[in-house]
């Protein structure tokens, strides 16, 4: 009776882990869809030849002497920003990217995913790219959500990723039982016919 009792619990734990397994996946089965996705596309962000990530160029000198202020830098990226980008968004750096060992200095734009990048030495424009990388990168961790909502702080990226992990979570916790519990019940089966055979040839 005792390891029939084990038997029916298990049981009934591995419809719950297994109803828990079923709702997580089918409920969330776009976001993890759309985690795995941008998460093999930022793996190979440096081998797309440029598609993903902009190719990094090299500057004339990679001596520090030789450069220009970064004030005249950035004003020179915003100049290029203007003529050649758009005339109406705004100016705002999310971020410049110094690369001593290229004499080069990129100045990403927060609107619109742009990268300018400069020759350290000339100030001269070495190329204009959009960093799709940073556009995916966004979405993976959900700031695309503070982004289009214009949100502060990233509330919403923290609520998206709590979710997320929370959930990846359950998924791994609830899939390694679903795994394990069969493996259990087996042996408590194998454990109860056991027993009942010595009781047999006891009786006889």
């Amino acid at each position: 009776m005792l390891e029939a009792g084990k038997r029916e619990k298990k049981v009934r734990n591995l419809r719950v882990f297994r109803k828990i397994h079923r709702v997580t996946g089918i409920s969330l089965l776009a976001f993890f869809l759309i985690v795995a996705i941008t998460g093999l596309t930022l793996g190979w962000k440096k081998h797309s030849g440029g598609v993903i990530l902009p190719k990094s160029y090299k500057g004339t000198s990679t001596d520090l002497k030789d450069w220009l202020p970064f004030d005249s830098l950035h004003k020179n990226a915003c100049k290029i920003f203007r003529d050649s980008i758009s005339s109406t968004l705004p100016l705002d750096l999310e971020r410049i990217d110094a690369r001593v060992d290229k004499g080069m200095v990129k100045f990403v734009f927060s609107e619109g995913f742009w990268e300018i990048q400069l020759d350290c030495a000339t100030g001269k424009l070495l190329s204009i790219e959009r960093r799709r990388s940073d556009f995916i990168e966004n979405i993976h961790d959900g700031s695309i959500l503070d982004y289009l909502f214009n949100t502060k702080d990233g509330q919403l990226k923290v609520v998206y990723t709590s979710v997320m992990g929370l959930s990846l979570l359950t998924f791994v916790f609830t899939g390694f039982w679903l795994w394990l519990g069969p493996k259990r019940l087996r042996r408590i089966e194998n454990k109860t016919e056991s027993n009942f055979k010595k009781d047999n040839v006891t009786k006889m």
